[in-house]
């Protein structure tokens, strides 16, 4: 797994925060790879094709 470092508010991590603590992730990082996962299947039609990609 590649690591990568990125700037996020302070308001959207104390979400993050108390979703860990309320026990939804078991961490922060397993909270964003679940964001970033929604947000990939948000964007992919049922064909596999990215939204977003050009064509």
């Amino acid at each position: 797994m590649e690591r990568v470092t990125l700037r996020i508010p302070e308001q959207q991590i104390d979400e993050v925060e108390q979703m860990v603590e309320r026990g939804k992730f078991p961490n922060r990082s397993e909270a964003i790879r679940s964001a970033v996962r929604e947000m990939i299947d948000e964007h992919t039609d049922k064909t596999g094709a990215k939204s977003w990609a050009k064509v």
